[in-house]
């Protein structure tokens, strides 16, 4: 990753987080893109001895978004990889469901997918690139009360599939990772007997942490994967095989 430049939505905060200080670590420069105070993310890519650039954007906004990459472009020299992993949950049953649940969890989970890639795409056709884009379980087995999350996670399956076979000859590999629960503040939010259901169904029997997302993602923008793309690969203790 010496050298190269890479772009992670909602790096801000956990998963994100993780995901931007392991791939400083392995050598990448960081563009973070999060609507929440990124100073502390910053400081520690930084505190590594990698550049690294915040843009308060939302990435839900399509000339936001795309204002946001030709900047870091720009400001950056480059962009040689793109982490999708921005995304929210408005957790209802479907009967209780408003429209604006709805519609917000697509603009933020999935559009903002398909803005930035938009996006990275045109700087990456000359000098190929990785993409990886954060799906979920939910998005490969459904989940009660996340029909809307769900669907959202299931479109980025799809949307990660199609660029792969879109760009592959640009030498651009797509792939896209499914998390399963993993330690953050959004799983510490689980009443105990949810999270005591949740490790019941997972046979290595914990939660996953941030790392373990990071870690994959490291994988599928690495050489070591040079020869993937249009894959999803499950992080989740076995929940789902």
């Amino acid at each position: 990753m010496n050298g190269k430049v890479t772009i992670v939505t909602g790096g801000a905060q956990g998963i994100g987080r993780a995901i931007t200080e392991l791939l400083a670590d392995k050598g990448s420069d960081i563009v973070i893109f999060d609507i929440i105070d990124g100073s502390e993310a910053v400081s520690a890519v930084k505190g590594k001895g990698r550049r690294c650039a915040f843009y308060n954007v939302d990435v839900s906004d399509f000339q936001a978004a795309a204002s946001a990459v030709d900047q870091a472009a720009k400001e950056m020299g480059r962009i040689d990889n793109l982490v999708n992993n921005a995304g929210i949950t408005i957790d209802k049953l479907l009967v209780r469901m408003k429209e604006e649940d709805w519609d917000r969890i697509m603009s933020v989970n999935l559009k903002s997918v398909f803005n930035c890639t938009k996006a990275v795409v045109r700087h990456m056709l000359k000098t190929g690139g990785g993409i990886v884009n954060i799906s979920s379980v939910a998005g490969v087995m459904g989940n009660p009360g996340q029909a809307n999350y769900a669907a959202s996670k299931a479109g980025i399956i799809g949307f990660t599939k199609s660029v792969a076979r879109e760009y592959a000859e640009r030498s651009i590999r797509a792939n896209a990772v499914a998390p399963g629960f993993i330690r953050t503040k959004m799983t510490d939010m689980l009443d105990e007997k949810t999270r005591e259901a949740s490790l019941a169904a997972i046979p290595l029997k914990r939660l996953g942490e941030p790392e373990d997302v990071a870690k994959t993602v490291y994988f599928l923008l690495s050489e070591y994967s040079s020869y993937i793309t249009g894959e999803v690969i499950n992080v989740n203790g076995g929940l789902y095989m």
